[in-house]
C-alpha cells in the first residue's frame, strides 16, 4: 500500500525464530474458517485439492495482512517425500540469530481428511501403518520436517463433530501404545493429543502433541500444533 510505512511486516533480528513459527501457525489457523467461507472457493472433497486451495489462499491473504511470509506448496522433504505446504520468508533476512533465505521453509504444515476417504486408511491422520502414510507418523519418522521442532496439522473435518475427533485420535494412539512400526515408529500414551479447545463460532478446533522421533532430525523430540476446521460451518 503507498501509504505503508517502508518497515512494515519485515522480519527483524528481535524476532526469535520460535516467535516467527508461532506467529504464521496463529495466521493459519485465524484464516481458516475464512477460507472455508471463501464465496469463491470451489467445493471440493480430495486433500489434494483441498491443499492446494488453502495454500493459495494464504498467499493471497498473507500479502494484505502477513507480509513477511509466504507459502509453498508440496515442500521437498526427504527422498522423495514431499510436505503438504511450507512458511518460508518473504525475503532474507536474520531471524534472532540465524539467516533465514527465501528458499529455506522455517515451517511446515500437512493436512489430512477426516475421515479418511477409505476405511483402510481409517487412521491415517496417526498412522498408516507400512505405507507410512500417516500424517503424525511421517513426522516421527523424520520423512517431514526433520529440520524443524514445530509442525503442524491441519484437518479438513467433511463429516463428525471436533470434540469426538479429538477423543477418535487419542483412542488410536492408546491402542498403539507399547507397538513398533516400520522403523522407529514406536508409541506412548504421552503422545495423546492434548489441550483442546474448540471455537464454536468458527467451527474450529485446536490442540497438541509431543512426540519422539527417529532419523536424520534436528532434535529427537518435536511438538505439533493441530488445527481442525468443519468444511461446512453450520
Amino acid at each position: 500500500m503507498p501509504d505503508q510505512p517502508p518497515d512494515r511486516g519485515r522480519i527483524t533480528s528481535g524476532l526469535t525464530s520460535n516467535a516467527l513459527v508461532a506467529s504464521t501457525l496463529e495466521f493459519v489457523r485465524d484464516e481458516l474458517p475464512k477460507w472455508r467461507d471463501d464465496p469463491e472457493r470451489a467445493v471440493e472433497d480430495s486433500e489434494e485439492r483441498l491443499n492446494a486451495q488453502l495454500c493459495k489462499y494464504l498467499n493471497v491473504a498473507s500479502r494484505q495482512t502477513f507480509p513477511m511470509v509466504y507459502f509453498h506448496h508440496e515442500e521437498k522433504q526427504t527422498g522423495t517425500r514431499r510436505v503438504d505446504f511450507s512458511a518460508l520468508p518473504s525475503e532474507n533476512q536474520i531471524i534472532g540469530s540465524t539467516f533465514h533465505t527465501i528458499y529455506n521453509p522455517f515451517v511446515v504444515i500437512e493436512g489430512k481428511r477426516l475421515p479418511s476417504p477409505t476405511p483402510d486408511r481409517e487412521r491415517e491422520y496417526v498412522t498408516g501403518g507400512e505405507s507410512k502414510s500417516g500424517g503424525i507418523q511421517r513426522f516421527k519418522l523424520g520423512l517431514h520436517g526433520a529440520k524443524h521442532e514445530l509442525v503442524a496439522l491441519i484437518a479438513y473435518v467433511q463429516e463428525g463433530e471436533l470434540r469426538v475427533w479429538f477423543k477418535q485420535i487419542n483412542s488410536w494412539i492408546r491402542d498403539l501404545e507399547g507397538t513398533h512400526g516400520p522403523g522407529d515408529e514406536a508409541w506412548s500414551l504421552g503422545e495423546q493429543l492434548a489441550g483442546f479447545v474448540e471455537h464454536a463460532a468458527s467451527s474450529t478446533a485446536e490442540s497438541s502433541s509431543l512426540h519422539p522421533r527417529s532419523g536424520d532430525v534436528v532434535s529427537p523430540n518435536f511438538r505439533i500444533r493441530h488445527f481442525w476446521v468443519r468444511m461446512t460451518s453450520t
